[in-house]
């Protein structure tokens, strides 16, 4: 459960969605903010890169769950702390899971 591995996944995918999509995308870096910086991220496009990134790392990321907005604060997450969110998101649930087994 690596951030940078999650970071460049997550990097790979958005790029992925705005190119099929026809959208501008400009270059991506851990600073970028999906929500604020990538033209027609809105929440109908969150969850389909939430599962696309799901898929790709083999992870569970709930339905439930915005990856891209800091609930607390509402305030959109940047690459880097949506990796690192991501990051202790699959680490919990692997803990959940070995405690459960």
């Amino acid at each position: 459960m690596d951030p940078v591995i999650f970071k460049e996944t997550l990097i790979k995918v958005l790029s992925q969605i705005q190119t099929d999509s026809g959208l501008e995308c400009p270059p991506l870096t851990g600073a970028i903010k999906p929500v604020e910086n990538l033209p027609k991220f809105d929440s109908k496009v969150w969850p389909v890169a939430t599962t696309i990134l799901a898929t790709e790392i083999n992870a569970e990321i709930p339905n439930d769950v915005n990856i891209f907005v800091d609930e607390a604060t509402k305030l959109p997450r940047t690459i880097d702390e949506t990796a690192a969110f991501v990051c202790l998101l699959v680490k919990k649930q692997s803990e959940q899971e070995a405690a459960a087994a």
